[in-house]
């Protein structure tokens, strides 16, 4: 039902791509990330809670039709719905449906409790595709509770000693995750002009984002030595962030569960947070669809591939993907 072909992953039967790398004349997206979603195509489908992000990355002039979570829509001899993702704001899994058989392309997606998108939802099908990103044992989160706790202690303990608390964190997802588990009550909080430019989408969608400033101006003053600052990864060792001397700073991703992610990138503190599923999460997934055929996309996808064919006795196999167009860094902080 689904191949792979020049420009991404092609529905014969409904004439579509699912998340291509190419212009193509129809393209049916998962979630507003760089590497998910490109400018150029004719038309766009996604979540209808997720096309003001959408529209924010590629162009206010893109053709895009918002579908509402659940809502059928039939594109040839394919029925589609958008079911939550759990990633980011509007993140959807995109069941296709073709005489009977169902595939779910599931894009990238998290488990457990996340404030600032709708939680992912279990989509029984035939043919499960999902990501690996971080397909390995030994990524296994901690509760966002305890790891917002620690950001929370770690903020009260810079303004103490006179110091600006910076996060890096992705500007798409992840800053506003960050943003909903803080405590502002511990001081004024300020966003990059990057991420800022995006919480308005999130408050739009009712998503509990706390009152944040625009870093720039007076607003400076207000928040060096006492606020805490969300900044994506093109603020480092930039002038920008040298205004808010003296600083700590701190990398939230799941890249941080490794010990020496930490030490190679001089972060001072690394908090273990991911916008993606972790080894238990994948493998809870996968059970929950009852697919009997899975295909794995980016990340640890042959690791993957083995251990569904091994120990979970799965017919497996590695979907290729091709990511292009954004550094290889701003996609690691999308993790």
């Amino acid at each position: 039902m689904i191949v792979v072909r020049e420009a991404g992953l092609y529905c014969a039967a409904g004439d579509f791509y699912v998340d291509p790398w190419r212009s193509v004349p129809c393209a049916v997206i998962t979630h507003a990330h760089a590497d998910h979603a490109r400018w150029g195509s004719k038309k766009y489908y996604c979540a209808a809670v997720g096309e003001g992000v959408l529209r924010a990355r590629i162009g206010d002039n893109a053709i895009i039709k918002g579908i509402p979570y659940r809502e059928s829509f039939r594109m040839g001899k394919a029925l589609i719905s958008f079911h939550p993702a759990g990633h980011i704001l509007g993140s959807a899994q995109v069941r296709v449906e073709v005489e009977g058989e169902v595939w779910v392309i599931s894009g990238d997606y998290k488990n457990g409790n996340d404030p600032s998108c709708d939680p992912f939802e279990t989509v029984t099908c035939d043919t499960f595709v999902t990501e690996s990103t971080f397909a390995l044992p030994v990524y296994r989160w901690p509760s966002p509770e305890s790891v917002f706790d620690e950001m929370n202690h770690w903020w009260r303990k810079n303004q103490f000693n006179g110091r600006t608390s910076v996060v890096i964190a992705y500007a798409l997802g992840k800053a506003q995750r960050i943003l909903c588990g803080l405590d502002a009550g511990i001081g004024p909080i300020g966003t990059h002009g990057a991420v800022e430019k995006l919480n308005h989408h999130y408050r739009e969608a009712g998503k509990p984002l706390p009152a944040t400033l625009a870093v720039g101006g007076d607003s400076q003053d207000v928040l060096r030595g006492r606020g805490l600052i969300v900044a994506p990864g093109s603020a480092l060792n930039s002038s920008w962030l040298k205004r808010f001397a003296p600083y700590s700073l701190a990398f939230a991703s799941g890249w941080m569960r490794v010990r020496g992610a930490r030490r190679r990138g001089s972060f001072e503190h690394g908090f273990v947070l991911s916008d993606h599923a972790d080894w238990p999460g994948l493998l809870a997934t996968i059970r929950a669809t009852g697919a009997r055929r899975v295909g794995v996309t980016h990340g640890f996808s042959d690791i993957l591939v083995r251990w569904l064919r091994e120990i979970e006795g799965l017919e497996s196999f590695v979907l290729p993907t091709r990511f292009i167009g954004e550094a290889s860094s701003e996609k690691d902080e999308d993790s």
